[in-house]
């Protein structure tokens, strides 16, 4: 059995008193041995941490501790070796950066679909009124390019923050069908989903909990490829386990 615990997990919060919080944060991931990165926002906390189970848990527990973090729900995988090299706590001004101040999941989200539901969509091809639709990938190229939903939309973007323009430019055609848009664990689509409200796409929604928690509770279908993690383990196979070495991307572009 896979020993080391992996996590991802985000909350849209206000918080205050950063420096002192990092501080607090950063001493008892240590104590624990874990690694990875935390970044802390006023609007609240991005993670992708790993360590041994009970430690990791214990962390979680102790966050929780703290009344603004008791909603915090983690996605979970394992790997042998511990995927990080070290510990690091950033502070930052946006948990994921849109560049759109008004846009802010901590005062409502967009609606969502889970992800069993929308296999069922996906099966049939329409939602359950009968329209049409069609998957919007939010990541960035080379994201996409380890794997990405059957003929799902995406833009070659960049970075997140030319995600609003592009979705923009093909408001029109998409205007008579279901959007369904999407990232690795679903922090994007709390921005893209609310931008894309703002815009007048009232059919649109955002996977619950993106590419991860889908792969845990449905696995492959609809899905191509694998989906790219930021940590050592480069990308993660439906079933979660680590892409094989002879298929890295990584390695690819080493060599060739």
């Amino acid at each position: 059995m896979k020993s080391i615990l992996n996590i991802a997990a985000y909350l849209f919060v206000s918080l205050d008193g950063l420096p002192d919080l990092r501080t607090k944060m950063l001493n008892e991931c240590n104590s624990r041995g874990l690694k990875g990165t935390i970044l802390l926002t006023g609007e609240g906390i991005n993670m992708f941490l790993a360590g041994k189970e009970t430690e990791l848990r214990g962390f979680l527990d102790w966050l929780r501790e703290d009344s603004r973090f008791q909603t915090l729900q983690a996605k979970e995988s394992w790997s042998d070796e511990q995927p990080f090299k070290k510990m690091l706590i950033k502070l930052k001004n946006e948990i994921i950066r849109m560049n759109h101040p008004a846009i802010r999941p901590e005062e409502g989200r967009a609606k969502f679909i889970t992800p069993k539901k929308l296999k069922e969509w996906l099966d049939r091809g329409t939602d359950d009124l009968g329209r049409p639709v069609v998957m919007v990938d939010t990541r960035n190229a080379f994201e996409v390019d380890y794997g990405t939903f059957e003929n799902a939309l995406h833009f070659n973007i960049e970075k997140f923050t030319e995600f609003p323009q592009a979705i923009t430019a093909h408001k029109d055609e998409l205007a008579d069908k279901t959007l369904v848009s999407f990232c690795t664990g679903g922090i994007r689509c709390e921005k893209s989903g609310l931008y894309m409200r703002e815009i007048g796409m009232h059919h649109s929604y955002q996977l619950e909990g993106g590419i991860l928690k889908y792969f845990e509770e449905v696995g492959s279908a609809h899905y191509q490829g694998s989906c790219f993690v930021f940590d050592e383990r480069e990308a993660l196979e439906p079933n979660l386990d680590s892409i094989p070495v002879e298929r890295s991307i990584r390695k690819k572009l080493k060599v060739g």
